[in-house]
């Protein structure tokens, strides 16, 4: 059995988090249910992610199952609050010294770095945070690849790259077969209609995320 814990918090970004999510749910369903996902907070109320959703939280700090898998999402909270937040990074560090494996997305990373968890590390982020966080220092960031495995610290690129972390470390703990058996059943066949080939700039960067 695996049980997964993935942190959210105020304008905690959607995919960054409900993307994995898909994946770990899937996977368990495969499993015949032998796998449990929850939703962690600081608290119990309704969190408001980046984009405007509303989720609650199964459980908070303080009161959830031991965790083999802790995934850590990114979004303005993440980079702009949460790194600020004693409570939320002290508990990723003691969290993340009794997980198996220990995951980010996007900007995750900047919560993973401010806890001490990336110290060292190598690393993926979200492409227009990459200069940001390698200037903290005590980090390298790898900057042309989708997802980064550094021992048990696996991080990855923007959004939807969690998908494909998450697909990755389901294969590791169950079996590429197995993965393959959940990609199929999520039909991620990824098939995007237009090329991003033009950068956005810094505003509108800022009204996107």
């Amino acid at each position: 059995m695996t049980t997964y814990g993935l942190l959210i918090f105020d304008r905690v970004e959607e995919l960054d988090f409900v993307g994995p999510w898909e994946i770990f749910t899937a996977s368990s369903m495969l499993r015949d249910g032998a796998d449990t996902a929850v939703l962690i907070a600081e608290s119990a109320e309704p969190v408001r992610c980046n984009k405007g959703m509303r989720v609650l939280p199964d459980h908070t700090l303080d009161d959830h199952p031991p965790l083999d898998v802790l995934l850590v999402p990114g979004g303005n909270g993440a980079r702009e609050t949460q790194v600020d937040n004693p409570v939320v990074t002290g508990w990723i560090a003691r969290t993340a010294a009794g997980a198996s494996w220990v995951t980010g997305v996007c900007t995750g990373a900047a919560l993973l770095h401010a806890s001490g968890v990336a110290r060292g590390r190598r690393v993926a982020t979200h492409f227009s945070y990459e200069d940001r966080l390698e200037a903290l220092g005590d980090v390298t960031v790898v900057r042309d690849a989708r997802y980064v495995v550094d021992g048990n610290l696996v991080t990855s690129q923007g959004v939807s790259a969690g998908i494909d972390m998450a697909l990755w470390l389901v294969g590791r703990l169950h079996g590429r077969d197995h993965a393959r058996r959940v990609r199929r059943y999520v039909q991620y066949e990824p098939a995007p209609p237009y090329l991003a080939d033009e950068p956005l700039d810094q505003d509108q960067l800022r009204s996107a995320r």
